[in-house]
């Protein structure tokens, strides 16, 4: 395990790189920290933190992301991508997280050249994520979009410790994919179906479920919660199974697997090989 000031120190030295930052916020942990380092290293005037507040993203993410820009005094840009209009996204093939970050940035491309010249794209990406299949780095390396984690060689382990250092306030927070994620690859994505999604893990969150997934599985809610949750998820399963069945599923049922991430690229053979963005410092 690394030093914990060795990270701190080559997170904060990496910004010595770059003059002015646009960070792909997402709402949760990683891109947070990177907003935060950025926002410390370089200035309020040098920092702009951009979400897309589209169907894919949970309000909840939203809601965190708005909360967290505010309290570290970071200027926030809320853009739409509007992903879900390309039918090589909606249509859900294996590489659809590449069609969904390119829609990204596309958009984050044109506010940067309308509005925040010189501005260098970060995102959250860190060292651990190039060992599954995430074709969204694809999009990132054409787009030049650098990722200041990954770089230094970030484990998620290595982030939740210097998170916790700085005293971030979502420091341990569970994983949250974009909603598009809870679909098999070839399920047809549709607004309706990510607000279906949306409602049905907000509910499991009212039953104390924080770390949760709603897979949607031929009109089916398949419910995944980490495996020591399964016996609680049990226990209330009678009240929740009509409830989210209301909300327009067939059936909803319960993963006995428990909670597993990255569960639906089981079959995929390899992650391609993605180069880091990095430019010349």
């Amino acid at each position: 395990m690394r030093p914990l000031q060795e990270l701190i120190a080559e997170i904060e030295n990496w910004y010595s790189q770059i003059d002015k930052a646009a960070i792909a916020l997402s709402g949760g942990i990683d891109s947070s920290l990177v907003a935060f380092t950025a926002r410390k290293m370089l200035g309020k005037d040098k920092v702009v933190a951009v979400i897309s507040a589209s169907a894919s993203v949970k309000m909840k993410e939203l809601k965190d992301a708005r909360n967290f820009t505010q309290q570290y005094d970071i200027t926030l840009q809320e853009i739409d991508a509007r992903e879900i209009d390309n039918p090589d996204y909606a249509n859900n093939p294996q590489n659809r997280c590449f069609f969904c970050k390119s829609a990204l940035y596309n958009a984050l491309d044109t506010l940067i050249a309308d509005t925040f010249s010189g501005f260098t794209v970060l995102n959250g990406n860190n060292f651990s994520d190039f060992g599954d299949y995430r074709p969204g780095l694809e999009a990132a390396a054409e787009h030049q979009v650098r990722s200041p984690l990954a770089e230094c060689q970030f484990s998620k382990q290595d982030i939740r410790r210097v998170a916790q250092h700085y005293g971030l306030p979502n420091w341990n927070k569970p994983a949250s994919p974009c909603l598009s994620s809870r679909f098999p690859y070839g399920e047809n994505i549709t607004v309706e179906k990510l607000k279906r999604v949306e409602q049905a893990e907000d509910l499991l969150n009212t039953f104390g479920f924080e770390d949760v997934r709603v897979r949607y599985i031929k009109d089916a809610a398949r419910i995944e919660v980490p495996a020591p949750e399964l016996d609680a998820l049990k226990k209330s399963f009678n009240e929740i199974r009509p409830q989210i069945e209301a909300m327009g599923f067939a059936v909803c049922e319960i993963d006995e697997e428990g909670l597993v991430s990255g569960k639906l690229n089981r079959g995929i053979v390899s992650a391609p090989t993605i180069v880091l963005s990095k430019t010349p410092g």
